[in-house]
């Protein structure tokens, strides 16, 4: 039960995040968290301990935890590790998968183009990550899955910090695309496809490196 209560508060405050409601070096407090939740500051603490795992706050002796503030090399480096899990994931994709997998992605991909129409910001940003997701599962690889919310997650509070005025608009386009190549068993085409599209991603954001001493 313990454990099961411990990730639901992982998975709540991971949500929170991406959805923006919790933003970059926002104050965690345990006793907050533990009424919220009703449970014990130990299970709040071991949550907490978790999510700092995952990079997703910091804690900090005598001060408590907080939303982390990831600086410019680190989003730089998080899309990097993005670029090489997912080119192979893209071989293995082509290698495996079924008509019915493509109908998942299109359909996954009508749902895209429908919040980008008029969707909320944070179930538009959802739903263009969990394809990326998606993917993963539709090979059964659930380490690499879980990885890959791991690092979206990481994306999401990346792109609270650095997004511009510009965003990454036509993702579900290029997601299309991605699928298009994909399905004809294009695999040359699917790599650059993806590594674009993520390119496209990192350079909405204003990453400018922090030159102070």
């Amino acid at each position: 039960m313990e454990t099961t209560t411990t990730g639901f508060i992982v998975e709540a405050i991971t949500a929170a995040i991406v959805d923006h409601q919790l933003t970059p070096g926002a104050k965690l407090a345990e006793q907050k968290l533990a009424d919220q939740f009703g449970v014990s500051r130990t299970l709040v603490r071991q949550a907490l301990f978790q999510l700092s795992r995952n990079r997703l706050i910091r804690m900090e002796p005598a001060r408590g935890a907080f939303v982390a503030t990831p600086s410019v090399a680190e989003a730089r480096e998080v899309f990097a590790v993005r670029r090489m899990l997912e080119a192979g994931m893209v071989r293995a994709f082509i290698a495996v998968a079924k008509p019915e997998h493509f109908h998942a992605l299109r359909q996954h991909i009508t749902k895209e183009q429908r919040a980008v129409a008029g969707g909320s910001a944070s179930n538009r940003t959802a739903l263009l990550g969990d394809f990326h997701v998606r993917m993963a599962q539709m090979l059964g690889n659930e380490v690499l899955a879980h990885m890959l919310m791991d690092l979206l997650s990481r994306c999401a509070l990346i792109t609270l910090m650095y997004q511009s005025s510009t965003s990454a608009a036509h993702s579900h386009e290029e997601h299309a695309a991605l699928v298009d190549a994909l399905q004809a068993g294009n695999e040359p085409l699917a790599l650059r496809l993806m590594d674009e599209h993520l390119q496209h991603v990192e350079a909405s954001l204003t990453l400018i490196p922090d030159l102070s001493p």
